[in-house]
């Protein structure tokens, strides 16, 4: 079954490029023009994966992801930034908010389909994954929740790909360089604060009990506590 990918661009232009090479890639496309159709479209369709500029009439391409993230449904959908927006302080805010991908215009074509492969692979993959169980805490790949005892803990995307990576790998140290590229990919510069930042809240939100199976190897990385 073909993947089916949202495009979301204000410009007829760019949309229409985005869907002759996507089509012929052999993916079904859909798109919008702004914001508010774009969001109703993502929520109440199935789509795989969603390209999203950021500069959009009515919400932008920022508001859009924060309430797909904060929807259960459209939690893990896969979206990828389209933007004339360069700056590194964009892109780590855009990646932070829990985009899989950040990629400037004017737009490589051949480069974008390696990226949405990339984001469509890692997805499939996150998905065949079982539950793990550790104790009262149990982190599920395919459906992005965790669960402590009977309390469902919320996490933002981002969050959760990094302690589902470091609990499939109990034991093991894991280098923040492994991480970010685990993560965010090799092709994204994100440097090694953003992944502190993530594991922080990643402990306040497990708790007092829980926090202390994330250890820190200084000057290293992390390495996760099993049971």
């Amino acid at each position: 079954m073909s993947k089916k990918i949202l495009l979301v661009d204000d410009e007829q232009d760019i949309i229409d490029l985005l869907k002759f090479n996507l089509e012929n890639e052999g993916y079904e496309t859909d798109f919008a023009l702004d914001g508010e159709r774009a969001l109703e479209q993502a929520l109440n369709e199935k789509f795989d994966l969603v390209l999203l500029d950021i500069m959009l009439p009515g919400k932008d391409g920022r508001e859009i992801l924060r309430e797909l993230r904060q929807n259960s449904s459209t939690r893990s959908l896969p979206v990828i930034f389209l933007t004339a927006k360069d700056s590194e302080i964009d892109e780590v805010i855009g990646l932070e908010l829990g985009a899989d991908d950040y990629i400037v215009k004017p737009i490589s074509i051949r480069k974008l389909l390696a990226r949405i492969k990339t984001v469509l692979r890692k997805q499939s993959a996150q998905a065949e994954e079982s539950p793990l169980q550790f104790g009262d805490l149990i982190i599920d790949p395919l459906s992005y929740t965790v669960k402590q005892g009977q309390q469902t803990l919320e996490f933002t995307k981002k969050e959760f790909e990094i302690l589902c990576y470091l609990a499939q790998r109990p034991g093991r140290v894991v280098t923040r360089e492994t991480l970010l590229n685990q993560i965010w990919g090799e092709d994204v510069i994100v440097i090694d604060r953003t992944i502190d930042v993530h594991i922080r809240k990643i402990r306040e939100k497990l708790g007092a009990e829980e926090m202390l199976r994330i250890e820190t190897i200084k000057g290293v990385g992390y390495r996760f506590k099993g049971d």
